[in-house]
C-alpha cells in the first residue's frame, strides 16, 4: 500500500457524523440496512479485518475541518484497507488509508437524483474511485433504475447492462465479481459462479432448518436401528432356548 500521493494524517482527530438523513433519502436505509442487504454482502465478500463495507460514513481526500463538498456515499467497499482506521476516524480518509475505496453505490431519492448522476459522478471520478454505481427503485431520480461506471484514465466509461426476462436489468462489477440487479424494484447481489443470489438470512435460516431436519432423520434412523438390534437380539434368545429344549 502506498501513501507518497497524499499527506499523512493528523492524529486524534475524527470527523463528526454525516448530518440526519431527509425522510426523502431513506431510500438507502430500505434497500440496504432494513432488508440486510449490506450485511450479506459483507459476508459474501469475507475478509471483515482488511476489508470495509460501510455507508453512510463521510468520504474525504484527508482530514479537514471544512467539510464543503465531502462526500457521504450509501455504500461504499474498499479491499486491503484499515478498517479499524475507519471507526477511530469516523470516515474513510483516503490519505490515512493509503487508497481510494474501490466500489461506491448511492441509492437514488428525489432530493439526490441530480447529484447523484452528474455531481458526484465527477467528484468519485476525481478521487480515483474504480467503480461508481447507482440504483433507482423508480428510475424516475437518475432516469434509469441502474448504472454503473468503471474508470478508464481518470475518466468513467458506462459500464454495459443488459436486460433479462421479466423486466431485471444486470450489470457485472469486475471490483466485486459480481452481478448487480434491479429486479422489481430491489437491489440484489448474484454470484456469477453460482448464478444465485448471494447468502441471505432466508438461506441461512433455511440452511438451518434442513441441518435440524437431517440430524432428526439421523437420530430416529439411529432410534430404528437399536429397537431393531434388540428384537433381533430377542429372537436368537427365543430361537436358542427352544433349540436347548429341543436337546433335552
Amino acid at each position: 500500500m502506498t501513501t507518497a500521493k497524499y499527506p499523512r494524517p493528523q492524529s486524534g482527530y475524527a470527523l463528526p457524523d454525516p448530518p440526519d438523513r431527509e425522510p426523502d433519502d431513506m431510500t438507502s436505509f430500505d434497500h440496504l440496512a432494513a432488508n440486510g442487504n449490506a450485511h450479506h454482502l459483507a459476508h459474501h465478500l469475507g475478509r471483515p479485518e482488511t476489508t470495509i463495507v460501510s455507508g453512510e460514513h463521510y468520504l474525504s481526500p484527508d482530514f479537514t475541518r471544512d467539510l464543503t463538498g465531502v462526500r457521504y456515499p450509501d455504500l461504499l467497499i474498499a479491499f486491503n484497507v484499515n478498517p479499524a482506521a475507519y471507526r477511530r476516524s469516523n470516515a474513510y480518509i483516503i490519505s490515512e488509508q493509503g487508497k481510494p475505496p474501490d466500489f461506491v453505490l448511492e441509492i437514488a431519492s428525489r432530493r439526490t437524483g441530480r447529484a447523484d448522476a452528474v455531481d458526484k459522478r465527477k467528484d468519485y471520478a476525481a478521487l480515483g474511485i474504480p467503480e461508481y454505481w447507482r440504483f433507482d427503485e423508480t428510475g424516475q431520480h437518475h432516469r434509469t433504475r441502474l448504472a454503473g461506471d468503471r474508470l478508464v484514465n481518470g475518466q468513467y466509461q458506462p459500464i454495459t447492462l443488459e436486460q433479462l426476462p421479466g423486466g431485471v436489468i444486470q450489470g457485472y462489477s469486475p471490483i466485486l465479481n459480481l452481478y448487480i440487479r434491479w429486479h422489481q424494484g430491489r437491489l440484489e447481489w448474484h454470484d456469477p459462479a453460482t448464478g444465485r443470489h448471494i447468502l441471505t438470512y432466508d438461506d441461512q435460516r433455511e440452511a438451518a432448518r434442513l441441518q435440524r431436519e437431517v440430524l432428526g432423520i439421523e437420530r430416529e434412523a439411529r432410534g430404528l436401528e437399536r429397537e431393531a438390534r434388540i428384537a433381533a437380539e430377542a429372537r436368537v434368545r427365543e430361537l436358542e432356548e427352544q433349540l436347548r429344549r429341543q436337546n433335552n
